[in-house]
């Protein structure tokens, strides 16, 4: 097809309305990368480009593209359901809908059903194959992927006038997001990364970009969305070191322990990183992610500890990433490190995510699937928070609710909300680590994990649905769904709820008997 196309690119950064006090400042900052590169992509192919990020404070239904030929919309696979209606809607008008993004990855045989192109590794020639064809596929989609990653992307100048637009939605805090790299070297077996091969992007690029933006803010913010920055330690940093001068920029990045060691700490600081979010994950697994080796139980909380509060040292805001519920864990004893961890890292946040198999995004899901231990919970809660799709190996569910209540309530205690306020040194830092603990991730999680466990210890069919009795899903979670789609909810199309959670098993016996 070789006609100019009308093309919307919609960035679902929210599944629902949302307009709590932190969605409403931080939430246009989480935008993604590849919706604004596919917009890119699009117009250097001739093609006219509507952009939208949904951030949760627009009314989403009256914003979308109107004569729109084809939409791509990129989803993580909490906002699904979310992106399902709006494909349903979209189509109703007339549109030919793309899928991108992690859930596209993850789970193309439910997506395809819904959308008329689902694609996962895209690269600039994925994106010319569906634009030159641009025709309805139903009832069934066609799945595209590029065998790998792209090997360059646009830049932040390319992607400026995409970039500009989301950052007048943020109040406060503009962080610019940027990517100097793709995969990560690491096996963590949960990690839809590590499935990906490492590779840096070009550091002259990213030079460029880092330039630019000198000429956009008096002291620029910028979010790395490298799944584990610094890899390449000192090729970053001399690349930032030749373009941005000392004290004029700042940056926030999520990278391993085992990258952070006290001499590159000190040149993160004097380059201006003032938020590092380093994966923990477990006390009895993942040495050599957090650079403890074998190393295990509470010789590595005091070593981790005391890395942390090293690093602390240099940088205002800490965020400790955690696991919730890996087999390697077992009894009160994983709860309880943690904890002792808190108390010894005052100035750390700590943020908690409970095991979740996101269907083909790591090859453990096959081992998880194989031995009937993944629940089919709507992909709608499927936020590493507000459901488990894993059958814990070594706890009942009423055990693990009440460690995970217990472990939120000694985290975000006031005794511990204070503590981490007195040991935080910056402004910005002690408002977002209050906010978060008060607000819908700290006290909020704690009270929606407070009503799981009511009604597990008394609904027999809620605890049926976990203990894979029934598949019956709990109105609990229906309610839920449609409180939070809204209008969206009459256009969720039948049997959208569910989906097969062994389909990347069957998928994988299918591809092996062929």
């Amino acid at each position: 097809m070789n006609r100019k196309l009308q093309v919307g690119i919609i960035d679902l950064v929210s599944k629902k309305p949302n307009k709590k006090l932190f969605a409403r400042i931080m939430n246009a900052n989480f935008a993604s990368i590849m919706p604004q590169v596919v917009g890119v992509w699009c117009e250097e192919e001739g093609h006219n480009v509507t952009y939208i990020c949904y951030t949760g404070k627009e009314d989403l239904i009256k914003e979308l593209p109107q004569n729109a030929d084809i939409i791509f919309i990129g989803s993580f696979t909490e906002a699904a359901q979310t992106a399902y209606a709006l494909s349903n809607l979209l189509r109703s008008r007339g549109a030919v809908t793309v899928l991108g993004g992690p859930h596209a990855r993850c789970y193309p045989e439910d997506a395809v059903k819904y959308f008329d192109y689902v694609a996962g590794f895209t690269d600039k020639n994925i994106i010319r194959e569906i634009l030159y064809d641009c025709s309805p596929h139903r009832p069934t989609g066609l799945h595209l992927t590029a065998q790998k990653q792209p090997l360059s992307l646009p830049g932040v100048k390319e992607r400026w006038k995409f970039i500009e637009p989301t950052l007048m939605k943020a109040p406060l805090i503009k962080m610019v997001p940027m990517l100097g790299s793709l995969g990560c070297p690491y096996t963590c077996s949960f990690c839809i990364d590590s499935t990906v091969t490492y590779q840096p992007l070009d550091f002259d690029i990213m030079k460029e970009d880092l330039s630019f933006l000198l000429t956009k803010f008096k002291r620029p913010l910028v979010g790395w969305h490298d799944p584990n920055f610094g890899i390449r330690f000192n090729e970053y940093m001399d690349a930032i070191e030749e373009v941005v001068p000392e004290n004029s920029m700042d940056f926030i990045a999520e990278s391993s322990l085992s990258l952070l060691s006290e001499p590159h700490m000190k040149r993160l600081k004097r380059n201006g990183f003032g938020a590092m979010l380093p994966g923990i994950e477990s006390w009895f697994d993942l040495g050599n992610k957090s650079n403890t080796g074998s190393m295990i139980g509470m010789d590595k909380v005091r070593h981790v500890a005391d890395q942390v509060n090293m690093i602390l040292r240099y940088i205002p805001y800490v965020q400790t990433n955690f696991v919730l519920g890996l087999d390697v864990d077992e009894g009160d004893e994983p709860f309880e490190l943690t904890k002792k961890f808190v108390d010894l890292t005052p100035g750390a946040f700590p943020g908690y995510s409970l095991l979740s198999a996101f269907g083909q995004a790591a090859s453990l899901n096959l081992e998880y699937q194989q031995l009937n231990r993944v629940i089919p919970f709507p992909f709608h809660f499927l936020d590493n928070n507000h459901a488990m799709n894993v059958k814990p190996k070594n706890y009942s569910w009423q055990d693990f609710y009440s460690h995970i209540i217990s472990l939120g309530e000694h985290t975000f205690s006031w005794s511990a909300i204070i503590k981490r306020l007195i040991s935080t040194n910056a402004f910005i830092p002690r408002w977002m680590n209050v906010v978060r603990a008060v607000s819908e991730e700290g006290s909020g999680r704690i009270a929606f994990n407070k009503g799981i466990l009511m009604h597990l210890n008394s609904d027999t069919q809620f605890r049926d649905y976990f203990e894979q009795e029934t598949t019956v899903l709990p109105q609990f979670y229906k309610n839920i769904i449609k409180n939070d789609l809204g209008p969206l909810w009459n256009w969720l199309p039948e049997g959208a709820i569910f989906h097969d959670q062994n389909a990347y098993l069957k998928t994988s016996v299918e591809r092996i008997a062929v």
